[in-house]
Formats: C-alpha cells, structure tokens, sequence
C-alpha cells in the first residue's frame, strides 16, 4: 500500500467515529431479549414456571392489545418504535464525524481538534483587530468556521482587514475537509473593554 492511501485511510479513520457503541448496544439489547424468550420456551416445554411469562401468555397479550389500549397509545408507540429504528438506520448509513480535521501534510496525518483551531484562529483575529479574549468567539463544524467579533464601542473596526489574516491564516494549515470561512461582527459592542 503506497504511504499516501495510508496516510489518507488512517486520517479517515481519526476524523469519523465508529458505529461500535451503537452497534454493542442493539445486539446486547437483542441478546438479552432472544436469550429471555429462548429461557421462557424452554420452561414452559419442560412445564415449569415461567420467568415473567409464559410464551402463550406473550401470544395472547399481543393479540388482544389493539383491543385493551387505547389508539392513541398504540399510534405514539408505533412512532416512537418507528423514530428508534429510523435513528438506528441513520446512525448505520450516515458518516459519524468527530470535532476534528486534518491538516495537509504528504508524508504523515496530522489530526487537529476543532478547538484547537478555533483558539488558535480567535487569537488571530484578536492579535489583528487589537481586541481582547472576551471579544471574539470562534466556532467550527465540518464546514464552516465562523468568528464573532464584540468590538468596542465607539472604536472602529477593519472587519475586511480581520477576515483577510483569518483566511490567509487558516490557508496556511490546509485544512480537511476545507471550511468556508465568515467573520461576523457583532451589533452590540463590548463597554469598556
């Protein structure tokens, strides 16, 4: 395997999380209730008394439940079994992402926390805008980073300027997957400070 499929294999690997704990946990659930049903034929072919209830007994109660409940109870179990096996499918399809994202380098992956990016790109734009730590707040998610600025009242603020070093700083890490960019400055500005 040639080191740049690795390199790109292992940093897909860091930047999506797995369907383990999701997957332990529905085959646990599966277990349990398949090794309780199995338990519960089993005594009840051997005529001995059953756990919580007899196989027949399981038969009859879920035949006669459209008749005892009441619809609409029927209806928001229906849904909500419906929204669980829909999350379950969601949760198996959809690529599972980690607060993470890789910076371009050729020989060796380098995977770097959301929040470190973001500190380091608030210091940026405070180090340009001449602001202090309580003034810019930086967030990233899988496609966008987005800096609010605070800035002082009364005092002018080279928004343009501020986006500029930003984005020049956040080329320079070469990001993966690449994010846009947007730095929004705030209506209310910081008394003050």
């Amino acid at each position: 395997m040639s080191t740049g499929r690795q390199v790109r294999r292992i940093g897909r690997r860091e930047l999506h999380s797995a369907r383990a704990v999701a997957s332990v946990i529905v085959a646990v659930t599966l277990i349990i209730v398949l090794v309780w049903v199995g338990t519960e034929t089993v005594l009840s072919a051997f005529g001995q008394r059953p756990l919580l209830a007899a196989p027949w007994q399981m038969a009859e109660w879920a035949a006669g439940l459209a008749a005892t409940t009441a619809p609409a109870v029927l209806v928001a179990s229906g849904l909500l079994m419906a929204l669980v096996g829909l999350v379950l499918i969601l949760a198996g399809v959809l690529p599972g992402r980690r607060a993470r994202h890789q910076l371009a380098r050729d020989r060796a992956t380098v995977i770097v926390d959301d929040a470190v990016i973001a500190a380091a790109l608030s210091k940026v734009a405070r180090q340009r805008g001449r602001l202090v730590p309580e003034q810019v707040t930086t967030t990233i998610s899988a496609r966008t980073i987005t800096i609010l600025i605070r800035p002082t009242s009364g005092i002018a603020l080279d928004r343009d300027g501020i986006e500029k070093f930003v984005q020049a700083e956040a080329a320079r890490y070469g990001l993966h997957p690449g994010p846009r960019l947007a730095v929004r400055v705030s209506e209310q500005g910081a008394v003050g400070v």
